[in-house]
């Protein structure tokens, strides 16, 4: 079976068939004629447990020790649940507090965030836990770092376009130089249009979460 049938099959991306593939939870055989990666019914049941599991929000290494045997279902889900029940209750603080401050009625300008804060650690002192800021801004982090490659890449074709053209106006040449010339321009337009392209997609997948691709079953 090809990849592009598996992925009809169970309804994950190829992307993270290769992935799953890449991190040992997936050994496919391969064709010996061609080398290609030959799929069998056991890979896709395979992946439709990988799926299922993933969508459960259970973490790749816990999904590598119940492939292995070395954690039961039943162990595993148990440990998974309590795990899922802490974030339960953290939501529940954080909600709680939201709406605490929501009923205090303060606005931005006369807020005292650090009576509020010095509330927050007390009640972290005593188990409670809030959103992990840091882990919330990493998509914005992730879309920053890929903006600034691909404007730095932009730029640059831009400037060399430029100069071609400046060139071609300034100082005209022969048909066949000005043919040559011409086609050096349209090359750094085609790696324009390719980075925002790639942006573009860049930032799909990000604001989807397939960052991590683990993250899209």
């Amino acid at each position: 079976m090809k990849i592009n049938e598996v992925e009809q099959a169970v309804g994950i991306t190829k992307k993270n068939i290769r992935f799953y593939e890449k991190e040992g939870l997936l050994h496919p055989a391969r064709n010996t004629e061609n080398g290609y990666r030959d799929y069998a019914k056991q890979d896709v049941e395979e992946l439709k447990k990988i799926k299922l599991l993933r969508k459960l929000a259970i973490p790749l290494e816990e999904i590598r020790n119940l492939q292995s045997g070395r954690l039961m279902l039943e162990d595993g889900l148990r440990r998974h649940r309590v795990v899922l029940e802490r974030e339960q209750k953290n939501l529940a603080y954080t909600l709680e507090f939201c709406r605490h401050m929501e009923e205090d009625g303060g606005q931005m300008d006369t807020l005292d965030a650090s009576a509020y804060l010095e509330e927050m650690e007390k009640m972290e002192q005593e188990g409670m836990r809030f959103m992990n800021v840091r882990q919330v801004d990493q998509k914005k982090k992730k879309w920053q770092g890929s903006l600034l490659a691909g404007g730095a890449a932009m730029l640059f074709c831009v400037w060399l376009i430029a100069i071609m053209v400046w060139g071609l106006v300034e100082e005209p040449i022969g048909i066949g130089p000005t043919i040559l010339m011409l086609f050096l321009v349209v090359a750094p337009v085609g790696v324009v249009v390719s980075v925002i392209f790639a942006l573009i997609q860049r930032k799909k997948e990000i604001q989807e979460g397939e960052e991590d691709a683990a993250s899209k079953y």
